[in-house]
This record gives structure tokens, sequence and C-alpha cells, in this order.
């Protein structure tokens, strides 16, 4: 994709998908700014765009306001995954929110166009499938996954306010289950957790029956979604699915990843949290039509690439793996 040079804020730019996109944009020779509290984002993740003379990295928590000079603005800081965005749900919901309207006051000020990061979890446990961008969802909005949930549906209507009241250029993602290289080993997802598992010889921990579905996109199709989107004519704002729209079982994805492996881990039961959702599948007919974007990467090799990752990263000894810290209030 040929561009213009362009000065880019990702905040959240040490993160699982920051990092991805930190290091697509400075590939494309912009003017990279990677700003991270570091909360579930790692250093290692960037450390090797920092010798790039259009690459930075600032140590910086946007619940606080952020004064520089840019030309686009991606804002992907949140913990995404319940592990980590339960751990301080008072601490979520101020990153989603209070986030969302220092980054847009930044874009309103210096006339940036802006990204948002949303999620598929805005739709709750859906009882509409596959979900379309105009189902509004079903959200529980006092349970223990309404921190991440609600924050994030709270952070769009602030955006298409701002679009709205101060015609601000604004860009909105739905982002369905992602995994690949760089994931956090203790996120708890079922990918990575699946992984870690069964490259130890741990039992596969299976949440409920496995019946439940989800659909999984290899991160470097997500991240050629958002460039797509950002670069899309001002009147697509979204907000537009990004996701793949194949499901697999999660006891499928089990059993692939230990044969995958090599492993001689056992899948054990447990109960299903609460409002986990039972299936999640996005219709990407608007992605298509608008992007000319679907996912590519089949979920095989997907899989191998984010194997080898984790079984380097776990052979590089258990004191390198990151443990939680607490968030600042």
């Amino acid at each position: 994709m040929k561009t213009n040079k362009r000065r880019i804020l990702v905040t959240g730019g040490a993160g699982f998908l920051g990092s991805h996109l930190c290091e697509r944009l400075t590939a494309q020779g912009h003017d990279v700014l990677a700003v991270d509290n570091y909360f579930t984002g790692r250093k290692d993740n960037i450390a090797h765009l920092l010798n790039s003379e259009n690459f930075e990295a600032m140590r910086h928590d946007i619940c606080f306001p952020l004064s520089v000079e840019v030309d686009e603005i991606y804002n992907l800081a949140c913990p995404a995954s319940p592990v980590h965005y339960q751990f301080d749900p008072v601490q979520t919901t101020k990153t989603s929110i209070l986030g969302a309207m220092h980054m847009l006051g930044l874009a309103k000020r210096v006339r940036a166009k802006v990204f948002q990061a949303s999620t598929s979890e805005i739709y709750g446990d859906p009882v509409v499938h596959p979900q379309t961008e105009e189902y509004r969802g079903n959200v529980n909005p006092i349970g223990p996954r309404a921190c991440y949930d609600e924050g994030k549906r709270a952070a769009e209507t602030l955006f298409f306010d701002y679009h709205r009241q101060h015609n601000l250029r604004i860009k909105v993602a739905r982002i369905f289950n992602t995994y690949g290289p760089r994931m956090h080993p203790n996120d708890g997802r079922v990918v990575s957790n699946f992984i870690v598992q069964a490259l130890k010889g741990e039992p596969i921990t299976l949440y409920g029956d496995g019946k439940q579905t989800r659909a999984f996109c290899y991160v470097d199709d997500l991240i050629e979604g958002f460039l797509r989107l950002m670069e899309a004519p001002d009147e697509v704002t979204g907000p537009i699915n990004l996701g793949n729209p194949v499901e697999t079982p999660v006891i499928e994805l089990a059993e692939r990843i230990i044969r995958l492996t090599g492993s001689a881990s056992k899948i054990e039961t447990r109960p299903l949290p609460v409002d986990d959702p039972v299936q999640r599948c996005p219709d990407i007919s608007r992605a298509r039509n608008l992007l000319g974007w679907e996912p590519r990467v089949p979920l095989e090799t997907g899989l191998e690439r984010t194997i080898s990752y984790f079984d380097r990263l776990l052979s590089g000894g258990a004191a390198r793996r990151p443990s939680v810290l607490p968030l600042r209030a």
C-alpha cells in the first residue's frame, strides 16, 4: 500500500495488536509514536523497532491527557482479555471512556483522523447470528464483563458524537477474536491458553462443553483491515466488523492444537464463566463491499506460526514471562 508519509500515534502500541500495527506503519515509512503504559503491552514486542529512525516509544497512560502533533491516531489502548480487563474493572472502564475522550480531544485540536479499536464484545451474548453492524447487542450492564463491554460501547458513542458535533474524521472497527505471535501468554484467551498448556504438557482447560464457537482471525489479516479502513474515504466511518466469518467450536480448536504441538495434554472441562457468549461470528459483508477485505490466512497456518512463537518464548525460561502488575487508579 503506497501512502504519503504521515505522523501517526498508536496508543497501546506495545501490545499484541499495537506492535503489529506499528511494524506495518513503520515499514511504510511513516513517523510512528507508540504510547503504552505497559500493563499488558511488553517492551519486547517493539524492541526490534527502536533502532528505526521513524519510530519512537513513550510510556503514558491515556487516562491522562496527551499533547502531541500527529496526522492520524489509532486508539488501541485497553486490556482486551477477561483476565486482564477484570483485574481492575474500574481502570478498564476509565481507559475505554477517558482514553477515548482524550484521543478525540487531541484529534479535534490537531485535526487528525482517529481510529477506534472497538470490539465484538459490544454485541454481548448475541441472539442474532451472525452479527451484523446493525445489531445492537445483548449486554449485561452490571456483569463482570461490563467494564469492557459497556466501556467500548460508550467509546463508540463518543466517537460518533464527536463526528456529528465537530465533523471529526473517525473510523470504528469492531474486532472479533484475533490470534498470532505476541499474544500475552497469560491473557486467558483460548488460543494462547491452549497453546501454552499444550507446550507445557499441562491439561487443556475447556470451559463448558466446548461446543461454543469462535471465529479466529490471524493478526496479519486484521492489521490489513485496519489500514484499509483508515485509507477508505471519510464517509466510511464504520462501525465495520473485522474478523473471520468461519466458526470453529472451541473443542475442535483444542484438539487441533494438541495435534499440531504433538502434546500429550488431556482436555479437562470446567464451568462456563458468567456471561461468556455461546456463539460469536461476524457478518463481514460491509468490510468486503467497502474495503475489499476478508481474512486470507488459514487457521492451520496461523496456528503453526503462533505455536512457533510461544515455543520460542517458553524456551527462554519462566523468568522472562511477564506478570500482571496493578494499574494506577
